[in-house]
């Protein structure tokens, strides 16, 4: 092959393989139909989506799109080796982040160097949660499961007798990172205290798993 660096290439398909691991990776948050838990990659995919979708809803009208898609399908290849931890449990989140740093000093430079520094800078930026891009991605981050646990009768809110207020804490990035979906959020939260879906919820007439 005539004009290509082997070197590079090389470097590339091995991090194409590496990254195939995230599809192994799963989650809580069960499907829309309830039949099984969705992994990493497919949570990638789905925020990818919901950043075209729900982009109407940016918190500044000049949003990055570009760089908010390439936040969400990449802020969780550092899972490949930390795992994916349930956003409502209590961890010790230091530990977490190290074990994330870990893995992102791992696995992007697998890649060429240039290639490499753009990964770690924007998963850095996604981290921070400061700029309107990291913003956004990190609300439809939250939104995404968020979705998942309100649609499914036998959600991991109700599996994890979580409660309540604890997804108020976890959602309030949507209050900066899409606020006009913050209403909805509460609208939604509200509802499904009234059908008994947290752990405090008066009303649990829908049986609970288990």
């Amino acid at each position: 092959m005539i004009g290509i660096d082997h070197k590079r290439l090389e470097a590339q398909l091995t991090f194409f393989r590496e990254i195939d691991k995230l599809k192994q990776v799963f989650r809580q948050t069960l499907l829309l139909d309830g039949s099984r838990v969705e992994n990493d990659a497919e949570h990638s995919w789905h925020l990818a989506m919901m950043v075209l979708t729900f982009i109407d809803y940016a918190p500044t009208p000049d949003m990055d799109i570009a760089k908010v898609l390439k936040l969400v399908i990449l802020h969780d290849l550092v899972e490949i080796d930390a795992g994916d931890v349930y956003t409502y449990d209590d961890f010790d989140a230091e530990e977490k982040r190290q074990k994330e740093q870990a893995c992102a000093d791992r696995v992007f430079n697998i890649l060429p160097k240039d290639q490499a520094d753009e990964l770690m800078t924007l998963w850095h930026e996604y981290e921070a949660k400061e700029t309107p891009e990291a913003l956004f991605a990190g609300a439809m981050d939250k939104l995404q499961p968020f979705l998942h646990n309100y649609y499914v009768d036998h959600n991991s809110w109700r599996l994890h007798d979580v409660p309540k207020k604890r997804v108020i804490e976890k959602m309030s990035i949507i209050k900066k990172g899409a606020p006009k979906l913050w209403e909805l959020t509460m609208q939604l939260i509200n509802e499904a205290d009234a059908a008994g879906l947290f752990a405090d919820s008066v009303d649990t007439t829908i049986p609970k798993a288990g």
